[in-house]
């Protein structure tokens, strides 16, 4: 077991059948740099405010070029022992319209072949591979399947777990409160 902020212990636990399947579908990076993370400093979502559902909130802008807006579901968290180590969640449909993104971008200096973990209510679900760094921070990215929607929407409590180094995961907690509200404006 690796050793995380706060006390919380994070297992090395293997990819889980939802979390690596998203890893290895095409990724729409393009629209990444189409607008929902361009900025200055510490990774941002940009785009306006439409809507707060608690903890979330709902950000929508039309990119350039896009013939319509998008919009996504956005939490920035950061580690409460760490300041400077700070996540962007993202939630959005992906290209094509069929599915939805989790995106996450976490600060450069992470230890990219550790992935990024994830526990919901203290369930394992499993790592994500980082697939791109920009000057804004890593992006770990899966598809979100029915399984791992659900459990977003009754979980409290998401725990995304980086890693420093080898040793050592830095849990960073995440409210789900207003998840499933927030969620259901983006279908």
């Amino acid at each position: 077991m690796a050793k995380a902020s706060r006390g919380l212990r994070v297992s090395l636990f293997p990819l889980g059948r939802a979390w690596r399947s998203g890893v290895e579908v095409r990724l729409a990076l393009a629209s990444l740099l189409a607008g929902l993370l361009l900025g200055t400093g510490p990774a941002s979502a940009q785009g306006t405010v439409r809507n707060t559902f608690d903890d979330w909130q709902l950000r929508c802008e039309t990119p350039a070029g896009a013939k319509a807006e998008q919009c996504a579901l956005v939490q920035y968290v950061a580690a409460e022992d760490r300041p400077n180590l700070t996540l962007v969640v993202i939630v959005l449909k992906t290209a094509d319209n069929r599915g939805f993104l989790l995106r996450v971008v976490a600060p450069l200096g992470v230890l990219l072949p550790s992935g990024l973990g994830l526990k919901i209510d203290q369930q394992d679900i499993g790592r994500a591979s980082f697939v791109r760094c920009l000057t804004t921070g890593c992006v770990a990215e899966v598809v979100m399947d029915d399984g791992l929607i659900r459990t977003l929407r009754n979980g409290t409590q998401a725990t995304f777990i980086v890693f420093q180094t080898p040793e050592e995961g830095v849990g960073i907690p995440l409210s789900m409160k207003g998840f499933g509200a927030g969620f259901d404006t983006l279908k």
